[in-house]
């Protein structure tokens, strides 16, 4: 638990890799507590850069060290250096510039740790769920007419992706990737949990985590971590979860479509237009309503319930905020809908895109259209057997060329491991279990196979965590013609 004294907020600070949602939301709650904040990136991009530009935020391309001090005015330099997204190489030369001019350098974790962290410290976490769980859950508090200090790696639909606050209340989302190039550690050792909030635990991120003893073990230390004092709202539904939760000396709360869990949910209705579904709790039954899509999302609700409801929250203001609360963009978004539906869903390994098709499926009976581009976990060579029936609910299935990775191919080779698949081998493994799939080395070529083939009342679905190089807006466009 924390009891040091908020830290004094700085004057000036500087954003290496700017352009990132995540730092992009610090450097916006930054700037509207009243802090100068400039920023660098190899490359701007809607929508971070237009929200950058209408928040009044300075920033440019490339990496330029004297710019920094240009950019301070009278204060020289500013009084540190965050450091994230496309920036985080020990070599960049912004990096070298603080480094030798003594100005301190933060990851952005750390800066979570330093001036988001309270003494009530909510982090939701998991392999899945987590984006839009701690979203949704600092919307229910704010609603509610409380202040917490917030950060989510998303760009939420209804509110600010991230605030500082006098409050003694945080709520962040933990995410288990690595802090930076040099620090594999996962990003939620900064942030000290007294309640944790654990959606799911499954094998993820082969790249950082070679085996699935490893990816676990990360979160039963993290288990293990929060006090007796604490909480820990579980979904028991998902068997990864009850695996590393055995280790806690903390109160368990579970929640779940099992009848034996503290918050069960039950009674779905799931249509176009959103979720109606019940919780019960003991004697009490709640009626839930939400304008999100996706079945999964009956399951981020019950959670942010759950905590909420736990720390006393009245149930009436929790159900309010859910009812009013829209999602996070790139999570089953529509980007358009006509004759045709366009949604944008952040799935970028086999799970999450099974999962997104199955919601999907169930809605829209017409023909299905997915664009699948993996993460880099997700084009791992030892995790190529999750795609066995992935896409079974997708009727067309398009492989894009996949996004270039930065690969030491010495480092491979000395740990004998492969190479991330590219889009043809994706293509190889996936055609293995589904007969309509196509890989497209031209991303043109793909969008004009979307136009010529999507018809009325189908529905087509960008699966991944990258841009889609515009395809989505270029799709959109030709659609409204």
């Amino acid at each position: 638990m924390r009891n040091d004294p908020a830290p004094k907020l700085p004057k000036h600070i500087h954003v290496i890799g700017i352009c990132g949602v995540a730092t992009s939301a610090l450097a916006i709650a930054f700037h509207k507590a009243g802090v100068k904040v400039t920023g660098s990136d190899k490359g701007f991009f809607p929508p971070v850069s237009t929200e950058l530009e209408r928040q009044g935020i300075s920033f440019y391309a490339g990496w330029h060290p004297e710019k920094l001090t240009e950019m301070s005015g009278t204060d020289n330099k500013p009084d540190f250096v965050m450091i994230g997204g496309t920036g985080t190489s020990p070599s960049n030369p912004e990096t070298v510039w603080a480094k030798e001019n003594s100005v301190p350098t933060y990851s952005y974790p750390e800066i979570l740790e330093k001036y988001f962290i309270k003494k009530n410290s909510i982090v939701v976490a998991g392999t899945w769920g987590k984006t839009t769980t701690s979203a949704l859950l600092s919307y229910i508090f704010i609603h509610s007419g409380r202040k917490p200090a917030y950060f989510t790696g998303g760009l939420s639909l209804s509110h600010p992706t991230g605030a500082l606050s006098d409050s003694d209340w945080s709520i962040v989302e933990g995410d288990e990737y690595q802090i930076s190039i040099s620090d594999r550690r996962p990003k939620f050792v900064h942030y000290a949990p007294t309640h944790l909030l654990l959606t799911s635990v499954s094998w993820d991120h082969a790249d950082l985590y070679p085996t699935e003893k490893d990816y676990f073990n990360t979160f039963e230390k993290l288990v293990k971590g929060i006090p007796e004092t604490g909480l820990i709202v579980a979904c028991t539904d998902e068997p990864g979860v009850n695996k590393v939760i055995t280790s806690s000396k903390a109160k368990i709360i579970t929640y779940g479509k099992s009848e034996a869990t503290d918050y069960s949910y039950h009674s779905i209705s799931y249509t176009k237009n959103g979720l109606h579904f019940q919780i019960t709790v003991g004697d009490d039954c709640y009626e839930i309503r939400s304008p999100m899509l996706g079945r999964f999302n009956v399951e981020n609700i019950t959670g942010a319930f759950a905590v909420a409801h736990r720390i006393g929250m009245p149930a009436d203001k929790i159900i309010a905020a859910i009812k009013d609360f829209k999602g996070i963009k790139r999570r089953f978004e529509k980007r358009f809908e006509g004759d045709v539906t366009v949604l944008d869903c952040h799935a970028p390994t086999a799970e999450k895109a099974m999962s997104v098709l199955e919601s999907v499926r169930e809605v829209y009976k017409n023909k299905i259209i997915a664009i699948y581009e993996p993460n880099i976990g997700g084009r791992d060579q030892k995790t190529a057997y999750k795609y066995d029936n992935a896409f079974k609910d997708a009727d067309d299935i398009l492989i894009p060329r996949l996004s270039q990775l930065k690969v030491d191919k010495e480092k491979v080779k000395e740990k004998n491991k492969d190479e991330p698949m590219n889009g043809s081998e994706l293509f190889e493994v996936i055609i293995k279990t589904h007969k309509d799939v196509a890989y497209f080395d031209d991303d043109e070529s793909l969008v004009n196979f979307l136009i010529l083939n999507a018809k009325k009342d189908d529905c087509i679905v960008f699966l991944g965590s990258h841009g889609f190089r515009g395809m989505i807006e270029e799709t959109v466009k030709k659609l409204t013609k």
